[in-house]
């Protein structure tokens, strides 16, 4: 392995000298490349990325990822935490462990997270962050996210990658000032410049959400075999602790070609406006401006084994609530069977 100039390395089947050595070039500088060689490799807790770094692994052959990380870590904390700005993740396949953190953990036993859920003071926006040609497996468990992009974070781009497993693929979620979810105090933190594309996700619970956001462009995306598709929530507390001037959240969000096969037993997309504060339990609507859902293909599979549908809510396409600024158009509903599997995602889908 070598990383900025000077250091050259060698990764074992030893987890914590795995873990140390790279740790150890992320530490050394402002920033750089580090770049692993090929090959699977365990660490015994998950690295910290810094501001200026290229985490890197081996160039692809015929598309198909050479390095991969691997933990058995049961702390939560995520593979890869990127808490720099200027960060480029690429070419990395990630095996998180298996992970719990909970109804509120999302950004928690992830493959990588970007920025912080809570914070204790104000802090400075993360941005410039790409993440891009890397594969997250987590087969048979659907309690943690693998890629979440939360709080003051911005101008990142995400392309090109495939997950297995897992809850949501990608969750893309505010932040706070406060002590917890029920103490938030502000500012909120509000993810905006967000580019994903060419996103792949199967096996898994949700393919991705985007939570009180703004500023969010999503296109081409395949999910298969997944409970939910995709949502538009409006967060717990809506917009009510952003200080941004001029910037209202729930504008300029765009999802395009979208192709979903679900197994779940509610919906495929669910829209919606209203969210109940974990703060004061008030219930505030979020007004969207500029919304445009287009070209989504949906086609429903047999309902999963996961449990009784709610006996209250059919299952549907798609579910809107309270969402009257959201734009719907050539949305479609394929009822031909798929192909074995529930991979029927068309080529560019």
């Amino acid at each position: 392995m070598t990383g900025s100039p000077g250091h050259d390395l060698v990764l074992t089947d030893d987890a914590t000298a795995n873990r140390v050595a790279v740790e150890r070039i992320l530490a050394s500088g402002s920033g750089g490349t580090l770049r692993l060689p090929a090959g699977t490799y365990p660490l015994d807790r998950g690295l910290v990325v810094g501001a200026g770094w290229t985490l890197t692994g081996a160039p692809p052959a015929d598309g198909t990822v050479r390095t991969w990380l691997t933990s058995s870590a049961s702390d939560g904390e995520p593979l890869i935490h990127v808490l720099g700005s200027r960060v480029t993740v690429r070419d990395i396949g990630l095996r998180p462990p298996p992970c719990a953190p909970g109804t509120h953990g999302g950004d928690r036993g992830t493959a990588v997270t970007v920025g912080r859920y809570l914070y204790p003071t104000e802090t400075e926006w993360i941005s410039d962050v790409r993440i891009h040609g890397v594969r997250v497996e987590r087969p048979g468990t659907r309690t943690a996210n693998c890629v979440t992009l939360v709080g003051a974070v911005r101008d990142v781009v995400i392309s090109d990658v495939t997950i297995v497993g897992g809850c949501t693929g990608v969750a893309v979620h505010w932040g706070a000032v406060g002590d917890g979810v029920d103490a938030i105090r502000g500012p909120s933190y509000h993810p905006h410049h967000v580019t994903i594309s060419d996103l792949r996700v199967s096996d898994a619970f949700e393919g991705f959400y985007l939570s009180s956001v703004h500023d969010v462009e999503v296109d081409r995306a395949c999910l298969s075999e997944v409970e939910i598709g995709f949502r538009l929530l409006p967060g717990d507390n809506t917009d009510r602790f952003h200080r941004a001037h001029g910037t209202s959240i729930g504008e300029r969000i765009r999802v395009s070609r979208i192709h979903v096969a679900w197994n779940g037993p509610l919906y495929a997309v669910r829209i919606a406006g209203w969210g109940r504060s974990e703060v004061d339990h008030s219930v505030r609507v979020l007004e969207y401006r500029d919304v445009v859902v287009t070209d989504c293909t949906l086609v429903p599979l047999p309902p999963a084994p996961s449990g009784p549908a709610d006996p209250l809510r059919a299952r549907a396409p798609v579910v809107v609530e309270q969402a009257s600024g959201v734009l719907l158009e050539a949305i479609r509903v394929d009822l031909r069977t798929p192909s074995p599997g529930g991979r029927c995602c068309p080529a560019g889908a």
